[in-house]
């Protein structure tokens, strides 16, 4: 919680103000047991009359008045400190989740992000509002009323600072149990989110196996595991009020007998009972409302300790000088091996071949064979574990991420489009980009006939995720995306995979029309979309098992060949 506290420097003012409220408002409760015992000791029993209890009553309406007005500035200044705290605290949060790498997303996972950015941020939020509301009223509450009680009778006093020793005991004990216990349950909300979000995200492949029941009982287990850790964090929770309530009616117990006793002998008076009274009265008020506290800050730090182990974490990318070295081809992979955790096996091992402009680069391999893997060293996504990835002479990691991108038009494996409209979600990579430019990079996607079908064309909805396309028009649409920046490098990773087999060849036709000559790297599993490529990539369980063109590869790649010829079997079938 500490490393976060720096989000309330912007409300300084509001931080010092919630709290300065609060105690003034505690000062002035602590004033009013002591007007009531004047009250009864010298308006009632004293003599003084109708007169002075009136003009008594007139000073307890008047530290009422001044008490609420306290209370509402105070509630005022602390709402707006944390609503100004977590609002920062997003920020930096979702800038940190953007910064980091694809090593990183990938540890995290996006339910735990999504937990983190929602539910954890509520709860410190929470902790912040509360803290500033009563952190400071209720020791104040607390411990003035124990001096009150010391000034007015010693032995009172010391019944009042037992019982709150007692409670401090209590209350601790309490803290230090339900603080692992909640921290359980922000993980267990994690896997209920990740679960949830998996069931959606895939509901059509859930309905098409009839796997309902399945899903639905497999939830309730995630559901009822989260029960069960919120139902042990409540019930250790649940003790702070019937105990704080316990120690303090054992308490006025003592203090009645007490008073009682020293009433009858005459160096207490009836007023001072009644005061002392409401004085530990209102340390049974203050103390439940500090127990509830305690569980909100408990839940608080428990959630500040998983945010902030988000913001601690730093891009595992590494980045290094630009020692460009000449003569050599536009991309090289020289004895490249990849590993996605340091204990794990390698994706992707001595991997070695170059591309030169405007080349077309064909990658073809079974499943898990390390095809996207090898793509994704080109931008950067990942670092290569051992050898060197090379553009333009320079190792990948002398670019910045900008000017590394900026070579770089990506068509991942899965086509995702952005609530917006058709032409925001291609201007993703040229905000600049003119309808002219958008058209020209649409009709080489060959998805002209999707935006042209569509009443309001470029400016057409999109729904989020792309949900009013079809699986074959969002990869046109991606590819258009990737296209309007005119990249010198474009990888197309398997992104062709819905297209039939016609628009996949006038794609590639297009590919080789345009003007500016990239460099295509084409990741598929058909021998028919990379056929034509002047250099194949054969991998194997990460390997190379061939490089070449198609006839090269048939004549002389058995796994390429096993490939090609059980397709074009199965295509004259």
């Amino acid at each position: 919680m500490g490393s976060l506290i720096r989000y309330l420097v912007s409300y300084k003012k509001e931080s010092v103000l919630a709290p300065l409220f609060k105690f003034l408002e505690a000062c002035f409760e602590l004033i009013v047991p002591l007007v009531v015992s004047a009250i009864i000791d010298n308006g009632i029993t004293g003599g003084r009359g109708t007169a002075y209890v009136v003009g008594m009553c007139g000073v307890l309406v008047a530290l009422g008045a001044v008490g609420l007005v306290c209370a509402v500035f105070a509630q005022f200044f602390a709402a707006k400190a944390a609503a100004g705290f977590a609002k920062f605290l997003r920020r930096d949060l979702f800038n940190k989740m953007q910064s980091l790498s694809y090593t990183e997303i990938d540890s995290l996972g996006t339910a735990r992000m999504i937990t983190r950015m929602t539910s954890d941020v509520n709860q410190v939020q929470n902790g912040v509002n509360m803290v500033l509301r009563l952190f400071m009223r209720s020791p104040v509450i607390v411990f003035g009323a124990m001096i009150c009680a010391f000034a007015i009778d010693a032995l009172a006093g010391g019944i009042f600072a037992g019982a709150i020793a007692v409670l401090c005991v209590v209350v601790f004990a309490i803290l230090l149990v339900t603080i692992p216990l909640y921290r359980k349950v922000q993980g267990n909300l994690d896997g209920i989110t990740a679960y949830t979000r998996e069931s959606l995200t895939g509901a059509r492949v859930i309905r098409a196996f009839c796997n309902e029941e399945k899903e639905i009982a497999a939830y309730n287990a995630q559901n009822a595991a989260l029960k069960r850790s919120q139902t042990v964090a409540g019930w250790v929770s649940a003790l702070m009020n019937p105990l704080t309530c316990a120690v303090i009616n054992a308490g006025v117990i003592a203090l009645l007998y007490t008073g009682a006793v020293k009433v009858e002998s005459g160096t207490l008076t009836t007023g001072e009972v009644v005061a002392l009274y409401n004085y530990i009265s209102q340390i049974l008020v203050e103390l439940i409302k500090l127990a509830n506290l305690i569980i909100t800050v408990t839940k608080s730090f428990a959630c500040a300790g998983r945010l902030a182990e988000v913001l601690a974490m730093q891009p595992s990318l590494v980045h290094g000088e630009k020692d460009k070295k000449e003569g050599m081809p536009f991309i090289s992979f020289d004895k490249v091996c990849m590993k996605y955790a340091p204990d794990a096996g390698n994706a992707l091992t001595d991997v070695t071949f170059t591309a030169e402009r405007g080349d077309t680069i064909g990658i073809i391999g079974g499943t898990g064979s390390g095809k996207s893997t090898l793509v994704n060293l080109i931008p950067h996504f990942y670092d290569a574990s051992e050898g060197e990835v090379r553009i333009d002479g320079v190792n990948v990691n002398g670019y910045t991420d900008d000017e590394i991108r900026a070579k770089c038009g990506i068509v991942p494996q899965k086509a995702v489009l952005f609530n917006g409209t058709i032409a925001e979600n291609l201007r993703w990579g040229k905000p600049d980009a003119t309808d002219e430019e958008l058209m020209r990079a649409v009709e080489c996607a060959q998805a002209a006939d999707v935006v042209k079908a569509k009443k309001n064309g470029l400016y057409e909805k999109v729904e989020q995720g792309g949900l009013n396309f079809s699986g074959g028009q969002k990869q046109r649409l991606t590819i258009a995306r990737a296209l309007v920046r005119r990249p010198e490098i474009l990888i197309l990773d398997d992104s062709a995979s819905a297209l039939d087999y016609a628009t996949d060849a006038k794609l590639r036709r297009s590919l080789k029309e345009l003007d500016y000559d990239p460099t295509v790297f084409i990741v598929s599993q058909r021998t028919s979309s990379i056929r034509g490529a002047d250099k194949i990539i054969v991998l194997d369980h990460g390997a190379v098992a061939g490089v070449g063109t198609h006839e090269q590869l048939l004549e002389s790649c058995p796994l390429y060949r096993e490939i090609h010829y059980s397709q074009y079997e199965k295509e004259e079938a």
